[in-house]
C-alpha cells in the first residue's frame, strides 16, 4: 500500500478556560470598563474630590468616570432627566438620559433611626432636595433633586447625627438590613443589632472590602421578617440543640434578570462570630468572584457553580481556618411577619408600624412624623424592608392618639390590603434604567382597589418594577409586575407590565419559596393594570379553599382564571 501524503492531523489542543476576572486564580485581565474604573481609583476616594473640586465647579467640572462610576460609593447616582420616555432609555447614551441632579441614599443599617435622624433628614430633604423622601425596601431614605454643590453641607448634617452616606451604592457592602423590632420583640431571642454595629464599624469604608465584583447585600435578623433568600448573605436565628441561641448561614440570593434563592450552608454562628464570618464570605466574592463579564459578577453565580459544599470548604479552610458547626434550620413562623398595626413590645410598650402608599414620603410629612413621634413620647422609627415604618416605645394610652395623627399624615396603621401589600421602585419619573412609571401606577392601583374591593380579606402582595432588574423583588411577589413596553389594543406602544404571579419567599411555615408562574404572553398595559388586579383578585376569592394563600391557588388555577 502507497504511502499517504496526506500530512497527519495534530492532536487537537485542549483549549485554555477562559479566565472569569477572580483574583484568586491570577485572573486580572481582562477587565470590564467598571473593573478598569475602580483599578484606576479606589471609589472611596472620590468624595474629596467632591468636597474640594465639584461642589466648587458644579455639574459640568465633574468627571464622567467619577460621575457614573465613583459616585455610587457615596450614595450618589445621576437621575433621569424629565421628558424622555421608556422607549429611549436603552437607546440613549448616558450621558443623554442624565440630569444634573442626584439621587441621594442614606445608609440607615439595620432601619434604625433616632428622633434626632429622623428630623436631619426631613430638614435634608425639604432644603436641598425639592421635598423629595421615599422609603425603601433597603430600610433606607433616598431623596432626588440633590445638587453636587450641596453635598459638603448635606455630610455635615448627616454625620452630626450619626448618619452616613458610605457605600450606599457601589460594589461593595451595601445597606445591612435588620430586624425592625431588633431588641424590642417579644419573639426575639437574640438582637443581632451588635453584629450589625461592628460590621459597619469594621468594614464599611475600609479598602480591602470596597472593591467588590458586585454589590453586597446583606440581611442579620433573629427574626426571618426580612427577605433573606434574596440576599448575597444572611444570618437568621436558630436555636441549636447542644449550643443554643445562634444563626443559621444562608449565601447566594439574588433577583434581577436572572434570580436565584440562597442556599443554607448548613452551619450554626454565634452572635459573636457574625462579624468574621460576614468578612470571610464577603471575602470570597472579592477573590473568587466573576470580574470578566458584569451580568455574572453577583455572588449567586459563584455559589451555583461551586455548589454549597465547596463554598463551605473554601470559607473554613482559606478563609476562617477553622470549622464551623453544623446547624438545624430556621423554625419559621405560622404567618409571615410585616410589624403592620399596634403590637407589644417586651417592656410593656407598643410599637405601632404603618404604610405610605408604594413608599412615598416627603419631607414635610417626615417632620411633621418626627413631631407626632414626640408628641407621643417616642424617641424612635424603624423602617422596613417593605416601604414602610415602625413607631416604637408608644404607651397604651397613647397608641390610639398616634395611630389618629399618622393618618392624619398620610401613613395608615390600619391600611387596606392593598396599601398594606403593594411597593413599588422609583421607577421612570427617576431612575436612568427605568420604562415606565411605578410609583404613581401603584398609588392609583392601590386606590382603584380600596374603592372596588374594599373589604378585602386576604394578604395578596403587589410588587411594581420599572424595569427587569427587579429593585422591588416582582419575582417572589404574589403579583410580581416588570415594567416594559407593550402593545395596546389600538396597536399602539404604551407603558405596560409583564406578569408574575404566586411568588414568595419562605416567610412562614407551608410556604415554599419560588419565582411563582410566569404565563407565556401574560401582560397588561398600564391603564389596564387596576382591572386585571381586580379580576384576578376576585377569581381568588370565589376559587380559594379555606385558609388556602394566593400564591398556592395560583399553582393550581387554570390559566383562563389568571387572565
Amino acid at each position: 500500500m502507497a504511502p499517504s501524503n496526506t500530512p497527519a492531523t495534530p492532536a487537537a489542543r485542549p483549549r485554555k478556560a477562559r479566565g472569569e476576572g477572580q483574583w484568586a486564580l491570577g485572573h486580572r485581565e481582562p477587565l470590564n470598563p467598571n473593573e478598569r474604573s475602580k483599578k484606576d481609583d479606589n471609589p472611596l476616594n472620590v468624595r474629596a474630590r467632591i468636597e474640594n473640586i465639584y461642589a466648587h465647579g458644579g455639574f459640568a467640572s465633574i468627571d464622567p468616570a467619577d460621575l457614573r462610576g465613583r459616585f455610587r460609593w457615596w450614595g450618589l447616582y445621576t437621575q433621569r432627566k424629565a421628558g424622555i420616555d421608556g422607549g429611549r432609555t436603552a437607546v440613549l447614551e448616558p450621558e443623554e438620559l442624565e440630569d444634573e441632579f442626584f439621587m441621594l441614599r442614606v445608609r440607615i443599617d439595620g432601619g434604625a433611626l433616632s428622633l434626632a435622624q429622623l428630623r436631619v433628614i426631613a430638614g435634608i430633604a425639604t432644603e436641598f432636595a425639592r421635598g423629595t423622601a421615599d422609603f425603601t425596601d433597603r430600610q433606607n431614605i433616598q431623596m432626588h433633586w440633590i445638587r453636587v454643590e450641596d453635598m459638603p453641607e448635606i455630610w455635615r448634617r448627616l454625620e452630626s447625627v450619626g448618619l452616613q452616606t458610605t457605600e450606599a451604592c457601589g460594589d461593595c457592602p451595601r445597606i445591612v438590613l435588620g430586624s425592625p423590632v431588633a431588641g424590642v420583640s417579644v419573639d426575639e431571642v437574640i438582637d443581632a443589632t451588635p453584629a450589625i454595629d461592628e460590621i459597619v464599624k469594621r468594614y464599611v469604608g475600609d479598602p480591602a472590602y470596597s472593591n467588590l465584583p458586585r454589590k453586597f447585600k446583606s440581611v442579620i435578623s433573629w427574626l426571618p421578617d426580612g427577605p433573606y433568600q434574596a440576599n448575597d448573605i444572611s444570618f437568621v436565628g436558630v436555636e441549636h440543640p447542644e449550643h443554643g441561641p445562634g444563626f443559621d448561614l444562608w449565601v447566594g440570593g439574588g433577583l434581577s434578570t436572572n434570580p436565584r434563592l440562597a442556599e443554607r450552608l448548613g452551619v450554626w454562628v454565634p452572635l459573636e462570630e457574625i462579624p468574621d464570618v460576614w468578612e470571610g464570605v464577603v471575602a470570597i466574592f472579592r477573590d473568587y468572584g466573576y470580574r470578566r463579564l458584569r451580568h455574572r459578577a453577583r455572588l449567586k453565580f459563584l455559589l451555583a457553580d461551586w455548589g454549597v459544599a465547596k463554598f463551605r470548604e473554601v470559607l473554613e479552610k482559606e478563609y476562617l481556618e477553622r470549622a464551623l458547626i453544623d446547624g438545624p434550620a430556621p423554625v419559621l413562623p405560622e404567618k409571615p411577619i410585616d410589624h403592620i398595626g399596634v403590637h407589644k413590645q417586651r417592656d410593656g410598650k407598643n410599637y405601632v408600624g404603618a404604610a405610605p402608599v408604594v413608599g412615598r414620603s416627603s419631607g414635610e410629612q417626615l417632620t411633621k412624623l418626627a413631631d407626632l413621634v414626640e408628641q407621643h413620647g417616642s424617641g424612635r422609627v424603624r423602617l422596613t424592608a417593605y416601604q414602610k415604618l415602625l413607631v416604637l416605645d408608644v404607651a397604651d394610652d397613647q397608641v390610639e392618639s398616634l395611630i389618629s395623627g399618622l393618618s392624619g399624615i398620610g401613613l395608615e396603621a390600619r391600611p387596606s390590603a392593598w396599601r398594606r401589600g403593594t411597593m413599588a421602585c422609583t421607577g421612570i419619573e427617576y431612575c436612568k434604567l427605568a420604562i415606565v412609571e411605578t410609583k404613581a401606577r401603584g398609588a392609583e392601583l392601590v386606590t382603584r382597589l380600596e374603592e372596588r374591593l374594599k373589604d378585602f380579606d386576604a394578604d395578596i402582595s403587589v410588587h411594581i418594577n420599572g424595569c427587569p432588574n427587579s429593585c422591588a423583588r416582582t419575582q417572589v411577589a404574589d403579583i410580581g409586575l416588570k415594567g416594559q413596553l407593550v402593545m395596546n389594543a389600538q396597536g399602539e406602544q404604551v407603558e405596560g407590565f409583564q406578569i408574575h404571579l404566586g411568588g414568595a419567599l419562605g416567610m412562614a411555615k407551608g410556604e415554599t419559596a419560588g419565582f411563582g408562574r410566569k404565563l407565556r404572553g401574560l401582560k397588561a398595559t398600564a391603564d389596564e393594570l387596576p382591572e386585571y388586579v381586580e379580576r384576578v383578585a376576585r377569581n381568588y376569592l370565589d376559587g380559594r379553599s379555606e385558609s388556602e394563600t394566593f400564591a398556592t391557588w395560583v399553582m393550581r388555577a387554570e390559566e383562563e382564571l389568571l387572565k
